[in-house]
């Protein structure tokens, strides 16, 4: 994962995403890279243009954000209302002490 981000982070900074600039960037970070994962990155790179990949993300993400939120509101069931239900019916402290005490005798 580190090949990764060191390639995302030489195209954010407008830097050329070659075998010197990558291994660079790794050994500035403190890792060891070995040559043989940066020849692989760097062929599987190789077409990618990295700018429309990153745009076609981040429209999935942003797109899926509502989506996620809206089902865990219906999962919940309605939302707040309900969650504040739930907590009124939850085990009071000293009812948790005394299942706890059964525990440890």
């Amino acid at each position: 994962m580190q090949y990764v981000y060191g390639a995302l982070l030489l195209h954010s900074s407008g830097k050329a995403i070659d075998e010197q600039g990558l291994t660079t960037v790794l050994t500035a970070a403190g890792a060891q890279p070995d040559a043989a994962q940066v020849k692989v990155l760097l062929a599987s790179l190789e077409g990618v243009n990295i700018a429309d990949v990153l745009a076609k993300a981040e429209t999935v993400t942003v797109a899926a954000a509502p989506a996620a939120a809206a089902a865990s509101d219906k999962k919940e069931g309605g939302g707040a209302a309900k969650k504040e239900e739930k907590e009124e019916k939850g085990v009071t402290e000293e009812e948790a002490a005394e299942g706890l005490s059964a525990l440890f005798g």
